[in-house]
């Protein structure tokens, strides 16, 4: 049977995961991450889409993008991950596959479920146990969305611009965000979201991506109900 599209609506955040071929690792070395955020910017520019996080992880990779044409994330990451291949291959001699299928991506309401996914996205080398503080990993959006560097390919999204009236503000006001873990729901919600490819969100959004698209934008139960029990079962 073929594979329905991913759901997509331009102007509304994706929050998107792709992960090495069985797990291995799509990141051999700091080389390897540099040319990736290369390659990246390039494709942000040639695809219409703006960056508001990311994380670079040695077998996976989260991307947090809102397109401009509906597309424009599938462009993006269809170029991305061609290209990169491409240089990462040749520059380790080897050939074949990198990515594990397709990559994974979920719509994601424009209130503070943003702000759930940013920090989802950048406490993952937390989540992982590489480091306590998201603000000394360097491969991630984390120390440029705290002001510490600049990073040109980022562009807030108006959820994280309301933190605050101004740069220090905001960073502030996110910096305590991040030291407040996210629940073990809301980590559980994002996965489940992520993984059917579904709407993340309120009823209201998730009724008004189904208008637009006429797709179920819920997720469904990962094991059908069990039977209930009959008195002659054993």
């Amino acid at each position: 049977m073929a594979r329905l599209p991913r759901i997509t609506i331009p102007g509304i955040p994706q929050h998107v995961v792709q992960r090495g071929n069985n797990r291995l690792p799509c990141f051999l070395d700091d080389g390897d991450r540099l040319r990736y955020l290369q390659l990246l910017r390039d494709a942000l520019h040639h695809c219409d889409c703006t960056l508001h996080a990311y994380v670079l992880m040695d077998n996976h990779v989260h991307l947090l993008l809102t397109p401009k044409k509906a597309e424009g994330v599938a462009r993006l990451m269809q170029r991305l991950g061609r290209n990169y291949v491409s240089l990462f291959n040749g520059r380790h001699d080897r050939s074949g596959t990198l990515w594990e299928g397709r990559y994974k991506a979920r719509l994601v309401n424009s209130e503070d479920y943003v702000l759930r996914c940013y920090r989802y996205i950048e406490l993952n080398p937390v989540r992982a146990a590489i480091m306590d503080d998201p603000a000394r990993y360097r491969w991630s959006s984390c120390q440029a969305n705290l002001g510490l560097r600049t990073h040109s390919a980022l562009h807030p999204h108006p959820a994280f611009l309301a933190l605050g009236a101004d740069a220090s503000q905001r960073s502030h006001a996110y910096r305590s965000l991040l030291h407040e873990t996210l629940a073990p729901e809301e980590v559980d919600a994002i996965r489940a979201y992520l993984q059917q490819q579904r709407a993340l969100g309120t009823s209201t959004f998730q009724a008004m991506v189904q208008a637009k698209t006429q797709r179920f934008a819920g997720i469904r139960p990962a094991h059908r109900p069990r039977k209930a029990s009959h008195p002659t079962d054993k």
